[in-house]
């Protein structure tokens, strides 16, 4: 699925409404209600044969020839040799990165893009595609999908994915499902403030942060992700 860069204009405005008015016509709602559902139930019908999958998550600011790139590929090449299905955002950089490894893998390579106020275009090394207009519903798929979320290097957006899927492991929505961070260097400040600025205010539980595990090699991660995925069967089995 495509859009244009006028509708996804239009839908960035009546979503600006929806969040800034504090009243909002009973019609547009209805509207909302529906167009929502369609997504959902479009990408439902679309990704459903997906039965192992793994979400990559990183910047779409690093470009080719930066290691992070090469291992963002090497780590989809990995996953997809081991029969899993690369899933990302579909944009530039990592994502890129994920879905290329995939793809030259001669795996399935899935991008599930977002309309932004600056059309991101699909990489050309997805070979499966659904565009999406809201955030939580795109982010249900990658959590619906996937075995595991694997986060490499990234912003806003990453983080954003990356507390999304600890919240749900802490609440026990979701169960043996790992998230990977892949770069310890890069990752290690981040989890230093979690330990002393969380956990050491007891602002979470003793252990919430092995929660998170991380790897510096594409077959770290492997080994990481089909443990979980043995694990999952066996509780859907149970």
């Amino acid at each position: 699925m495509a859009g244009t860069g006028s509708k996804s204009n239009d839908g960035m405005r009546h979503d600006q409404n929806l969040l800034r008015v504090p009243a909002d016509k009973e019609s547009d709602d209805e509207r909302r209600v529906n167009r929502i559902h369609k997504e959902i139930e479009g990408a439902f019908h679309e990704l459903r044969d997906i039965d192992e999958g793994v979400s990559i998550f990183g910047s779409a600011r690093v470009e080719e020839g930066h290691r992070w790139y090469e291992l963002a590929r090497e780590t989809a090449a990995c996953l997809t040799h081991h029969g899993y299905t690369v899933i990302t955002g579909g944009g530039p950089g990592l994502m890129e990165a994920a879905n290329r490894g995939a793809a030259e893998a001669g795996g399935l390579s899935v991008g599930l893009n977002i309309e932004l106020p600056h059309e991101q275009h699909v990489n050309r090394y997805v070979n499966r595609q659904y565009e999406f207009h809201y955030f939580f519903a795109r982010k249900l798929m990658f959590v619906r999908f996937a075995r595991a979320f694997v986060m490499m290097p990234g912003g806003f957006g990453t983080l954003d994915e990356m507390f999304e899927s600890l919240t749900l492991i802490q609440t026990h929505r979701i169960q043996s499902f790992p998230t990977i961070l892949v770069d310890s260097e890069f990752w290690d400040p981040l989890l230093e403030w979690i330990d002393r600025g969380l956990e050491d205010h007891g602002l979470i539980s003793p252990g919430d942060k092995e929660l998170l595990v991380v790897a510096d090699e594409p077959d770290q991660v492997c080994k990481h992700v089909m443990r979980a995925s043995e694990q999952q069967q066996e509780l859907a089995s149970s």
